[in-house]
């Protein structure tokens, strides 16, 4: 009956899924957005764009601009700490602070130039076009706080045209997998720098590389499971959903898809053996074999202490590996990269402290820039796959804070091209108006990155003895707090166990040979 119950809410929610769906037989729109007189331009800037999106959705960008897309500020509700990009530490550039607008180049606006202070709420400041253009040609700069370009520029030795705005604005829809990786796939600074199992190999990926987001599987586009409600987005690093009580979602629920078990259920498998590991392990951690599967590879370790290498000459030194990966940039020092990356595990039960700017830190041992909460014990806890990325950070050794890196713009004497570390550093201490001792040292770091895409067909999935298994090959060898069959050994249980099977085998040998006797016996009579 419970079976039957299962596979009947499974079909609802199929069912259900089907109105939603990318690739389902949906209704067309009843606008269509090329035929609006307000849309057709000329427009000489992406605000007026803006501007004449609100004629009509009015709401839309004081929705937009209560979102953590706009804010980059969000309070994580398990420990009250505020975090966000321009308050916590990473472990790539470190902060955005005194590096715009380069680093809010992402942001979900135009103009916003100083991230001490939170973005202007002006409405036509809020970029449309960066999620719902859907002619492909809409782009910001890299460089620009946000903006696309408005006249032609020569950049890397090319001439790039700026795009069609009116083109743009004519073909909004909903985003696509491009619109989101426009800026989620190049965290970090790159393709596929950051994340890891986020990169431009999703826009059109194979069914071997993400079965929810291939054409020939799901379809699926990134809003699909981080649904919107007024445009704010559900799931979060900050605040991860470790484990999912709700579980199966309909559309009159809470539209918030952004776990696993929202469409598949807390007993997705036919064979309960499998479904007896949901409640402590996650649908990633087996589903997710590798990550940075699509040809595209992922950074793996930054050390900025080995920067400003000069040749004999006393010109940069910069040098590419065999793949064309800058491997050595005398402005950011040592990096390391990788593709097919068996990920790091651990428990967690969805907290996490972060370390922010200025917070104290402990110079005695390895900094963990984002220290992951829960045990073997924590009911709300799972195993989960996560990125590890390594790191050598700048850092004051008698304030024990960590400072900010001076990457780009502003004061073209601190850059870190120049190889001056204390002025670079005292340049971005005094831009975040923070205090800075003088000295400048070193820490190792880590930092890890939740691996929830790149979901693999189930035939890939891990096999029951990459886990249950002894020596440093299983996957789970360093993972502790409880027992494993198949990879643990405990003196006591052992000796129970071969007992117990010396007397089921010895059971079994009386029994058939009582079976003999009486067979002849029976015979004899």
């Amino acid at each position: 009956m419970k079976r039957l119950f299962r596979h009947f809410r499974a079909g609802a929610v199929a069912l259900a899924l089907a109105t939603w769906l990318p690739g389902a037989a949906l209704a067309s729109s009843t606008a269509d957005h090329s035929k609006f007189e307000s849309l057709k331009g000329p427009f000489t800037s992406a605000p007026e764009v803006t501007k004449a999106c609100l004629a009509c959705h009015t709401e839309a960008s004081h929705q937009v601009m209560k979102s953590i897309h706009w804010t980059w500020d969000f309070t994580n509700p398990d420990t009250g700490k505020r975090l966000g990009k321009t308050r916590t530490m990473n472990s790539f550039c470190g902060s955005p602070l005194s590096n715009e607008p380069r680093c809010t180049s992402c942001h979900a606006g135009y103009g916003w130039t100083d991230a001490r202070q939170p973005p202007e709420p002006v409405q036509q400041n809020v970029d449309c076009l960066v999620c719902h253009d859907r002619s492909g040609g809409y782009k910001k700069v890299a460089t620009d706080a946000g903006h696309p370009l408005y006249e032609p520029r020569t950049m890397g030795g090319k001439t790039v045209m700026p795009p069609d705005l009116a083109k743009a604005a004519q073909s909004v829809g909903d985003p696509g997998r491009d619109n989101c990786g426009a800026c989620h796939f190049n965290g970090g600074g790159g393709d596929a720098v950051k994340h890891g199992d986020l990169d431009s190999s999703l826009v059109k990926p194979s069914r071997k590389l993400d079965v929810h987001m291939a054409a020939d599987g799901a379809n699926m586009t990134c809003a699909t499971c981080h649904t919107f409600n007024d445009h704010i987005p559900s799931g979060s690093r900050y605040d991860t959903a470790a484990k999912d009580p709700h579980g199966l979602d309909l559309p009159k629920d809470d539209h918030n898809r952004a776990t696993c078990e929202s469409c598949h259920g807390d007993t997705p498998h036919h064979e309960a053996k499998l479904n007896d590991h949901t409640d402590k392990v996650a649908c990633q951690t087996c589903h997710i074999p590798e990550f940075a599967r699509g040809g595209i590879a992922t950074k793996t370790l930054w050390d900025w202490s080995t920067a400003g290498r000069k040749d004999a000459d006393g010109k940069a030194i910069f040098i590419k590996d065999d793949h064309g990966h800058l491997s050595y940039s005398a402005e950011k020092g040592d990096f390391e990269y990788g593709e097919n990356v068996r990920p790091t595990y651990h428990w967690h039960n969805g907290v996490t402290d972060q370390v922010n700017i200025g917070d104290k830190i402990d110079d005695s041992q390895i900094l963990r820039l984002n220290t992951l909460h829960g045990d073997a014990r924590d009911p709300d806890s799972r195993i989960w796959p996560f990125k590890e990325m390594r790191g050598k950070q700048p850092y004051d050794p008698v304030l024990k804070t960590l400072v900010v890196n001076h990457v780009y713009g502003r004061d073209d004497s601190a850059f870190w091209g120049n190889y001056d570390y204390a002025k670079s550093i005292k340049f971005g201490m005094e831009y975040a108006g923070l205090p800075w001792s003088g000295q400048i040292g070193f820490i190792e770091t880590r930092m890890t990155w939740p691996i929830t895409h790149m979901v693999a067909p189930k035939e890939d999935a891990l096999k029951c003895g990459q886990c249950h298994t002894r020596g440093e090959d299983g996957r789970l060898a360093q993972l502790p707090g409880f027992y494993m069959p198949g990879r643990d050994s405990i003196a006591w249980l052992d000796i129970l166990g071969y007992l117990a099977l010396a007397g089921a085998l010895g059971g079994v040998l009386l029994h058939g040979l009582a079976r003999i006797v009486m067979n002849r016996k029976t015979r004899h009579d």
